[in-house]
């Protein structure tokens, strides 16, 4: 159920793109921002998140800090750079 309402400003290139969009899929405007708006930063609800959650707890195995694969990361394009 959608309860909020927000306003946004386009260009009105970008308006006609949108609707031309919509009424080749059918749908709304509005449907398609909420669309691109989902892919864009997500849309887990939170049975979803708490499944994650669960699934991360789970895990087994060797897990790197965040500057280790970084560091990793760099030896393996430097190899790669080499080749």
């Amino acid at each position: 159920m959608f309860t909020e309402r927000l306003q946004i400003l386009v260009t009105p290139e970008q308006r006609r793109r949108w609707e031309l969009e919509a009424k080749r899929r059918g749908t709304s405007v509005a449907g398609l921002v909420r669309g691109a708006v989902d892919r864009e930063l997500g849309s887990l609800d939170r049975e979803d998140r708490a499944s994650a959650i669960d699934a991360i707890r789970a895990m087994r195995g060797r897990f790197l800090p965040p500057h280790e694969l970084d560091r990793l990361v760099e030896e393996e394009r430097a190899r790669a750079a080499v080749r």
